[in-house]
């Protein structure tokens, strides 16, 4: 019931691009770190574990698009593949662009700290991630460079969203853990100009190295 589940180099491929656009500073990073100024550890822990929910939402949309184009034809699927590739060689290269300009998060220092409901950054951390186009857009184009014809479009999506639910969460909760220092260092425009560039090479390179393998 679980073969499509398999620790291969797509899979290890998939940790590595995965990781590092979430260690890329963000909006989602950019929420927890104000959260976390705002409420302390708890308002941040919260609002990551809200956006990773998010990814769930994304992996069903995405796995639904999937799951229809598969039953149209193996062509439609590869085209969908094909400019999947494209689409992460374009997100390298607006990373690139963007590492280019140096410019870092905009992270307010004087966020004053007061005591919110619980439900407040579990909701802002929910809807801004559901709400995001670009989340669901980028999982369309990402997710079908692992998921292969023959695996269960829904089921490997949602494995594919659990492990990005792990590697985000453990990042982000450890931005909030250490927001006093790693979130301002984050905020550096050095730092997001390195990070930047980083991941834009690795999205060029893999992208390409997928439309090239075609």
């Amino acid at each position: 019931m679980f073969d499509f589940i398999q620790f291969d180099t797509a899979f290890w491929s998939f940790v590595v691009a995965i990781t590092l656009l979430t260690v890329t500073p963000g909006v989602d990073t950019l929420l927890v770190i104000r959260n976390t100024l705002r409420g302390g550890l708890r308002d941040g822990v919260l609002t990551s574990v809200a956006i990773c929910a998010g990814l769930f939402v994304h992996a069903l949309v995405s796995s639904a698009g999937i799951s229809l184009i598969l039953l149209q034809s193996a062509w439609a699927f590869s085209a969908l593949k094909l400019v999947g590739a494209a689409y992460l060689v374009w997100l390298g290269i607006k990373s690139l662009l963007s590492a280019r300009r140096t410019r870092g998060l905009d992270i307010q220092a004087d966020v004053a700290r007061q005591r919110v409901s619980l439900w407040q950054p579990l909701r802002e951390g929910f809807l801004s991630n559901v709400l995001n186009p670009k989340t669901v857009v980028f999982y369309m184009a990402f997710l079908p460079q692992f998921i292969a014809p023959t695996d269960p479009a829904i089921l490997k999506s949602l494995w594919l969203a659990g492990v990005h639910f792990v590697i985000a969460n453990l990042w982000q909760i450890g931005v909030a853990m250490m927001v006093g220092g790693a979130g301002r260092w984050l905020a550096r425009p050095r730092v997001a100009s390195w990070m930047e560039g980083i991941t834009g090479t690795v999205m060029v390179a893999l992208g390409a190295r997928l439309a090239l393998s075609r």
